[in-house]
């Protein structure tokens, strides 16, 4: 009942940027958090950045400085602005939300099908 689209990912050069975009549709009554993991080749997924409703974001560390997370609350869409990307940022990314639905009023994790990014000479 709650989908996530995701836009934005391709293959770009070292130092090179890329921007994310991912909106939840459905039958959504409210979303306490949305954000991006990635998972690269032969590593553990990690999260990248989370943002809450309310505006407080966690980013790990290796990309502070050179991602941003936003959002539009009222479109449910989350995006990630990537700067100054480099070969290790390659990876799958997915977007994530953290929802409330309709009908059942359950909190429930949703994850979209993920978008490849890829930084290479």
């Amino acid at each position: 009942q709650v989908q996530l689209v995701e836009s934005g990912g391709g293959l770009v050069q070292p130092g090179g940027s890329l921007r994310l975009s991912c909106a939840a549709s459905g039958s959504i009554f409210s979303i306490y958090a949305m954000g991006w993991y990635r998972q690269a080749p032969g590593k553990q997924r990690e999260l990248v950045a989370t943002i809450t409703s309310r505006g407080r974001i966690n980013y790990v560390d290796s990309v502070k400085g050179r991602f941003t997370i936003s959002r539009d609350n009222a479109k449910n869409t989350v995006y990630l602005q990537m700067n100054s990307l480099q070969p290790e940022d390659t990876a799958v990314y997915y977007c994530n939300a953290d929802a409330l639905p309709r009908p059942t009023m359950t909190r429930s994790d949703y994850w979209g099908q993920g978008t490849q990014v890829t930084v290479s000479s």
